[in-house]
This record gives C-alpha cells, sequence and structure tokens, in this order.
C-alpha cells in the first residue's frame, strides 16, 4: 500500500510539474509563419529562370513556387530575424534583405553552383547549426544556403 501511494504522489506530482511547464494559450490574432517572400526585381521572369535552373526552386506557371514545409529534410521551423541597419552581415549586397534556403544536399548544389559559374562567397562546414554557402543572384542580392544539421 505505501509504494502504491509514493506511486500515485509522484505521479500526482509529475502531472503538475508538466502542466505548470506546459506553454499558456496562445490567444487568436497572431503570426503562425511565414506565408511568402515577395520582392522587387528589375526583370522578374529572368530572375526566376535563375533561381529555377540555378537553385533548382521548382517555378510555378503564375512565376513564383511554393516551398514546402513537409519536403525531406527541410528544418521544421523558419528562422525569422530583424539585423541593425548597420550589419554588413548581408555585404557585398546592398539590399534591404537576405534569404536563407533551406537545401537538401550541399555539396550537389555547390557542384550546380560552379558548373553554372555562380562565385561561392563564402562557405562554412563548421557552424554548429549545419553548412552554409553564400552568393549572389544576378541582381546582387545575397543568398544564404543553409543544409541544416542532421
Amino acid at each position: 500500500m505505501a509504494v502504491k501511494s509514493i506511486f500515485v504522489l509522484c505521479m500526482g506530482f509529475l502531472l503538475i510539474a508538466s502542466s505548470a511547464e506546459a506553454a499558456p494559450a496562445v490567444p487568436a490574432g497572431h503570426v503562425t509563419g511565414v506565408g511568402g517572400v515577395f520582392f522587387k526585381a528589375k526583370d522578374p521572369k529572368a530572375l526566376a529562370a535563375w533561381y529555377r535552373d540555378v537553385l533548382g526552386l521548382p517555378i510555378e506557371a503564375w512565376g513564383g513556387a511554393a516551398l514546402r514545409y513537409d519536403t525531406p529534410k527541410h528544418p521544421p521551423v523558419v528562422a525569422w530575424n530583424a539585423f541593425p541597419a548597420s550589419t554588413s552581415y548581408f555585404a557585398p549586397s546592398t539590399s534591404a534583405f537576405m534569404i536563407n534556403y533551406a537545401v537538401d544536399d550541399m555539396d550537389a548544389l555547390v557542384a550546380r553552383l560552379h558548373a553554372k559559374g555562380v562565385a561561392i562567397l563564402k562557405r562554412d562546414d563548421s557552424d554548429p547549426n549545419g553548412r552554409f554557402a553564400w552568393i549572389l543572384d544576378p541582381e546582387g542580392n545575397k543568398i544564404e544556403l543553409w543544409e541544416p544539421k542532421h
């Protein structure tokens, strides 16, 4: 009987502790994720073709791509971060944004980039979050490529 009482007390404690740690319910009317990325281009059709041919984005007839969260090896979240206006992280681009694209195989993509004559600005295979490479698109926008750590 004493063992059963101790078990019940322990289970009650665990239930109370876990309910106290549970996140409070989020009220309606909040952001749930990124629904799209939109930006101006000097030549939208040519730029879309470059993203299709060089980076493999699945450009659709309407001119954009639907990037799925449930694609194999895609990370379960999208990072959002506002950088200070003085950051040099986006350099040499002068754009006010930089898009990070998750990739499934950095080596294969870098090989495709080299074959297409795209210069790799920098590469980092030692980051604890995965492997990174940075390039510029034809309009000078810096792109961060990220293969998440598996």
